[in-house]
């Protein structure tokens, strides 16, 4: 019973633990399809912005103002940066398909929702927990404890297997004899017992005790390293946490002081200290 109980609870955490991995896919690509979409839309920004410059560029060339070479420097730019949309358009149509299955909808089928960065709301602040809380969450390290579970009950199975089997058996019951003038009632009882000595079985009870005791000591390693590869899993996510912490904010800070630059220049533009091309 113990046993089976433990195989019940393996497959309870293994079910538990598919729905996880489900919600993390879909969670995955949601983010996927936001970073995809901004770099699209960064990228067709860029790509205007580039064929404004060429249009200006052809002008001064053909006033004179410019060499034939500028003009195909700026071409070639804006055809790799057009080049670049046709990857980034698959990718997306590729990880919308991809959400659509993960959510059980055909590719293609209406009524998903467009995710953008600005859609998205992330925690402020991370709850506090120990990464041996983190651990003990998982459910594939419950699961592989379960297994371990199930296999020391079989060790205790095989060794009881070695000893005598004792069965006892009872009845209980009444008997009534109907009379003229006369009911007679006796009660009857009746207890039997066996005993099964396991005298010649060839060593192979012992060898079944062997073969769960290796069983056992199989699950207990299987154990370990399912709990130390969940460690290092936890371990490596707080290490990244804190690593993609301080690349947001060297980003963020890049980010601000292009900005102030771009603001600077739309001065000078407004006052003519600089041509259109120079503040494109």
């Amino acid at each position: 019973l113990e046993g089976l109980m433990a195989a019940a609870d393996y497959q309870r955490f293994q079910t538990e633990a598919a729905y996880q991995t489900l919600v993390a896919n879909v969670v995955t690509a949601a983010v996927q399809e936001t970073s995809l979409r901004g770099q699209l839309a960064a990228t067709q920004e860029l790509l205007k912005a580039q064929v404004a410059q060429l249009a200006i560029v052809d002008k001064q060339v053909a006033l004179g103002a410019q060499a034939r070479s500028a003009s195909l420097s700026q071409g070639t730019l804006v055809a790799q940066t057009r080049a670049q949309l046709p990857p980034l358009e698959k990718a997306l149509a590729q990880t919308r398909n991809l959400l659509a299955t993960l959510v059980g909808r055909f590719p293609g089928e209406g009524g998903l929702p467009e995710f953008r960065l600005e859609s998205l709301k992330l925690p402020d602040e991370l709850p506090v927990s120990l990464p041996s809380d983190l651990a003990r969450q998982r459910p594939d390290i419950r699961a592989s404890e379960a297994l371990l579970h199930q296999a020391s009950a079989n060790v205790g199975v095989a060794t009881a297997n070695q000893y005598p089997q004792i069965t006892l058996n009872g009845s209980y019951g009444t008997q009534h004899t109907v009379l003229p003038n006369m009911d007679v009632g006796n009660t009857l009882w009746n207890v039997t017992g066996g005993l099964l000595q396991p005298l010649f079985n060839g060593g192979a009870l012992s060898a079944k005790r062997r073969a769960a005791e290796a069983a056992y000591r199989q699950a207990e390693a299987q154990y370990r390293a399912t709990v130390l590869k969940g460690f290092q899993n936890v371990a490596d996510s707080l290490r990244a946490v804190e690593a993609d912490a301080m690349a947001l904010k060297a980003q963020a800070d890049a980010e601000s002081q292009a900005r102030e630059s771009l603001t600077v220049h739309e001065r000078q533009y407004k006052l003519g200290g600089i041509s259109y091309l120079a503040l494109l």
